[in-house]
């Protein structure tokens, strides 16, 4: 099991790794597994990348996201600004139901409301935010509508898994009621248990996921 100290110099390489990234702009402090980001990125694309390769690392339990947001020339970034922004990204992602999504924008921070068929949409409509100037921050609160779950969306879950060559499938145990799954087992790095979630996800008609999946460096 990797020491605080050396999980340390892990993050702050894949920071350093991150092409969007100014790695002497952003705080890295670890204690018992549990990273803490801290300092002050240019945008919210910049805040996202360093949480992203925090998670990257092997060894990271959590990630706490402390790092602040003070776009340059913030003046010229009103929330109406930002707002017609992202519509305006909206219209250029095609994965985004944008019919389906209302904005709203308040001092910067980005809230996202509505409705879509699956997760991806979800997924979609955030990452087309995160690029734009201005954005402090986003809370996603779309909603994924409830479908009629397929009877065999754990085995599907499971064939999905045993294709992922990033993930050791018999360590997962997947649980399904109604329109939800739970994830339970070990996996050994934050992206691993993303692709687990992704694979939960892709299932048709999941509405929720509940991870429980436990990150160690076993």
């Amino acid at each position: 099991m990797k020491t605080d100290e050396t999980l340390q110099k892990d993050v702050m390489s894949e920071l350093r790794w991150e092409p969007v990234l100014n790695a002497a702009e952003i705080g890295v402090a670890v204690k018992n597994g549990v990273v803490t980001l801290t300092g002050e990125v240019n945008n919210y694309l910049m805040k996202m990348a360093a949480e992203r390769a925090a998670k990257r690392v092997t060894g990271v339990m959590v990630v706490a996201q402390e790092i602040t947001v003070k776009p340059i020339d913030s003046e010229q970034h009103g929330d109406e600004q930002i707002g017609q922004a992202i519509i305006r990204s909206f219209g250029w992602h095609s994965q985004v139901p944008q019919d389906l999504i209302q904005v709203k924008v308040q001092h910067g921070w980005v809230t996202l409301e509505g409705e879509v068929e699956w997760n991806y949409q979800l997924q979609a409509a955030e990452r087309a935010v995160e690029t734009i100037s201005g954005v402090k921050g986003v809370s996603n609160l779309i909603r994924v509508k409830p479908q009629v779950i397929a009877q065999d969306v754990n085995a599907k879950i499971i064939d999905a898994l045993k294709r992922n060559a990033v993930v050791e499938a018999q360590q997962i145990k997947v649980e399904t009621n109604g329109n939800k799954v739970t994830l339970r087992g070990k996996v050994h790095s934050w992206a691993e248990r993303k692709e687990v979630e992704n694979a939960a996800w892709a299932a048709p008609g999941v509405m929720a996921v509940e991870d429980d999946l436990v990150v160690t460096t076993y």
